[in-house]
């Protein structure tokens, strides 16, 4: 099957087209949604299909933090009458609200797939404090009856022995951040007997396939899944080795530059329209690149993400934009220069900020106060050295990460 006819079987399988004319017709009551609706000349009553949404300018990330800041908190894309549950920060900063309901976000579907129930304990390693992925998995784990053990970031030593104490059979985090849990057991010299974590859902950074290889001698089970803070849970995969299939409950497009939904195989930006009226993200544009395939029985999927459009990159599962760096690093007398410099080894992420002394300062005192600046207004740690000069390059974000 040709991916235009697969694109058009997804549509009519999920009943798109008047779920997204249902959506229109009840979100244009929302005045950031109107307002937009007007400006592009799109009538909402005559929005019938996903078709029609294509005269909407994609909205960038950058355009709802603006928005946010310009008419606080939600920019006007809330409905007055929504009931949030919960607030969480993203960087930028973007605020996302939650609002009231068993898995807002949608994660149950990959867990389920995944084949986690009611007897499962699921070690969430998603931070729970602002931002919103730890709350997401939650919700999600819990939606299919398993019990969830809040893990966060860090504390290593005492998730290790919980995997052994309380019989952790699944987990979801970063990739990466299995692989040290799995060495930290073994570091601690945990009976083997006591390990039966023998499924995972891993996401926000890339899975090579050397990564998965090391994954799978310890956990047999091993999915990548893909979704944003903005929209929540977006495709997975199922074990089938063929690509990601699309979460149900959302609108994925893969757009060119000029917002047309493309309809071959073509590279493209992630377009997602989340199927709710009281918080309408419609045609959202994530920053992610990626493109069409289909599997073996004909069905639509996602081939990963396979980059970004814009500037910012993703560190240890967050994003870090130039601005945000400029940001942070403003103001900080005796520094001439600096970089960010994103590296990677043995699978994990580095962060490296090189500052350059101003003539006369005192290195030592200088990295420090730039170490605990990006600790305060990055939430990420950085091993911060003093250079005389930085490497070649534009911007102050240099990745030099190699996925092979």
């Amino acid at each position: 099957m040709s991916i235009k006819a697969a694109l058009h079987a997804h549509l009519a399988d999920h009943d798109l087209d008047a779920r997204v004319a249902t959506l229109i017709a009840q979100a244009a009551r929302v005045p950031g949604l109107a307002d937009r609706l007007t400006r592009a000349g799109v009538d909402p009553h005559e929005v019938r299909g996903v078709a029609d949404l294509a005269a909407l300018p994609v909205l960038p990330k950058d355009a709802v933090i603006a928005q946010q800041a310009e008419a606080p908190p939600f920019g006007g894309l809330l409905a007055p009458d929504a009931r949030v549950a919960r607030v969480f920060q993203s960087p930028g900063p973007l605020y996302e609200p939650q609002l009231v309901g068993e898995d807002y976000w949608r994660w149950g579907q990959v867990f389920t797939d995944l084949g986690v129930g009611p007897g499962d304990t699921v070690l969430n390693c998603f931070g729970y404090h602002l931002s919103p992925a730890g709350a997401m998995m939650e919700a999600g784990a819990r939606a299919t009856g398993a019990t969830v053990l809040p893990g966060g970031i860090g504390n290593q030593d005492l998730q290790a022995r919980a995997i052994a104490d309380l019989g952790v059979s699944a987990y979801c985090g970063l990739p990466s951040y299995l692989k040290v849990l799995v060495e930290r057991f073994d570091e601690l010299a945990l009976p083997r007997e006591r390990w039966r974590l023998e499924k995972a859902m891993v996401t926000a950074e890339p899975l090579p396939d050397s990564l998965r290889e090391l994954l799978t001698e310890r956990v047999p089970t091993v999915r990548m899944a893909y979704g944003t803070g903005e929209t929540g849970l977006l495709a997975y995969e199922t074990g089938d080795g063929h690509g990601l299939a699309l979460a149900d409950g959302v609108l994925v497009q893969v757009c060119d530059p000029s917002g047309a939904p493309l309809e071959d195989e073509t590279e493209g930006e992630v377009v997602v329209t989340v199927l709710r009226p009281e918080y309408p993200l419609v045609r959202f544009g994530t920053g992610d690149r990626s493109g069409w395939m289909t599997a073996p029985d004909g069905s639509l999927r996602l081939r990963g993400v396979l980059g970004r459009t814009g500037a910012a990159v993703k560190v240890k599962g967050m994003f870090l934009h130039p601005s945000q760096a400029v940001a942070v690093m403003t103001g900080i007398d005796g520094v001439e220069g600096y970089r960010f410099v994103i590296g990677r080894e043995d699978h994990v992420d580095t962060l490296r900020c090189e500052v350059v002394p101003a003539t006369g300062g005192d290195p030592t005192s200088l990295t420090e106060q730039v170490a605990q600046r990006v600790r305060d207004g990055l939430r990420f740690r950085a091993e911060v050295v003093a250079v005389t000069h930085l490497t070649a390059g534009e911007g102050p974000l240099l990745d030099l990460r190699d996925w092979d």
